[in-house]
């Protein structure tokens, strides 16, 4: 699901970026507003839960993988707002240093599955179990079922992002310049898998930790409840009620090099080099309804895939042989990274919040 560089026009991807940026823009506003609770340490923590989460890649129908996103258990505990800065976060470290997901598809990415992804999986919580008792069986199925919508919608906001392309954008030969599969290969192709395998496995993460949740510390379980700041703020008593979640975190860290065990590359994710490979144009006619790809890479696929190059492209430190031991190594840098990034919004955001109110 991580658009890579080259697959949307540049005017595609502006306008993603401009549509993500509001959404962005409230995000560090509302999270700004509970600097006084334990919402800081709970957004790095999820960020860093979907970050190591995607890394787990599942085998999909045709041949491709897929992953979890994270992003219905974090929209149950964070709330929508401070969901979508923490997966914002998880996908742009995953762009800069890893080159999952493009640069200049940071907005499409962040628009499909931080925005989107967390509207979707608030609004079907809200409706199924916010509202019932934190130790509720309702909540444990809301979860679920928010997670699995959340995931299959961002899928199919991106297989139209894919699919426009062909349409909208062409050389003087009349080839596509990116994306080359139009609609009727694009949704199906990108949706059987989610809803079969991926949606499938983002329920069962959002469904179990909840669950799990109801038994370590029911008051996290507070997404949409007017009182949240009050919440956090009493839960701000007990630091050592989040050790069992890092302690998970740790854990799935060190399992991490079972994410590419799943050979096979994620539909849409194919880079200029494999439409002249034959084996990967098999795998790629397979996974696509059995429509060939074209002859060559896209002129525009060919031109913007060496925009940015990550260090750690496809979580392989150079430095490293063993390419399992080199996927562990990037899981830890990444989650390092995340809670830099994470705790340094929220250092600047509440020098902000005191300079305003010392100017008052």
């Amino acid at each position: 699901m991580h658009i890579p560089d080259g697959y949307l026009s540049p005017a595609t991807c502006a306008a993603l970026y401009t549509g993500a940026a509001p959404f962005w823009y409230v995000a560090v506003k509302r999270v700004q507003k509970m600097l006084h609770t334990r919402m800081v340490p709970l957004l790095a923590l999820f960020a860093a839960f979907s970050f190591v989460i995607m890394m787990f890649n599942l085998p999909l129908p045709g041949g491709t993988t897929g992953h979890a996103i994270g992003v219905g258990i974090a929209t149950v505990v964070l709330g929508p707002w401070a969901a979508m800065l923490a997966i914002s976060i998880a996908l742009v470290i995953q762009a800069l240093f890893f080159g999952d997901g493009g640069i200049t598809a940071i907005g499409a990415n962040c628009f499909n599955m931080a925005v989107v992804g967390s509207l979707a999986a608030h609004a079907v919580y809200t409706v199924i179990g916010a509202r019932s008792s934190p130790l509720s069986t309702r909540r444990v199925i809301g979860a679920g079922l928010a997670g699995y919508v959340a995931c299959n919608l961002a899928a199919f906001v991106a297989a139209i992002e894919f699919g426009i392309q062909p349409a909208l954008y062409k050389d003087s030969s009349g080839a596509p310049l990116y994306c080359p599969y139009p609609l009727h290969i694009a949704i199906p192709a990108m949706m059987i898998g989610h809803i079969t395998v991926a949606g499938l496995a983002e329920l069962f993460v959002s469904a179990g930790l909840v669950a799990f949740l109801q038994k370590l510390d029911p008051q996290l379980l507070s997404a949409g409840s007017p009182s949240r700041s009050r919440i956090l703020a009493e839960a701000r008593q007990a630091p050592n009620a989040l050790r069992p979640l890092w302690l998970g975190l740790g854990v799935l860290m060190i399992l991490t090099p079972l994410g590419i065990l799943s050979a096979g590359s994620a539909w849409g994710e194919w880079v200029a080099s494999d439409y002249s490979d034959p084996a990967v144009r098999a795998q790629m006619a397979a996974a696509s309804l059995q429509a060939p790809p074209p002859s060559a890479a896209p002129q525009g696929l060919v031109r913007l895939s060496t925009l940015w190059t990550a260090s750690f492209a496809r979580y392989a430190p150079p430095y490293v042989a063993n390419p399992m031991f080199g996927y562990l190594l990037s899981a830890m840098f990444g989650v390092g990274m995340i809670m830099l990034v994470s705790f340094g919004i929220a250092r600047i955001a509440e020098r902000r919040t005191s300079g305003q109110a010392g100017s008052k």
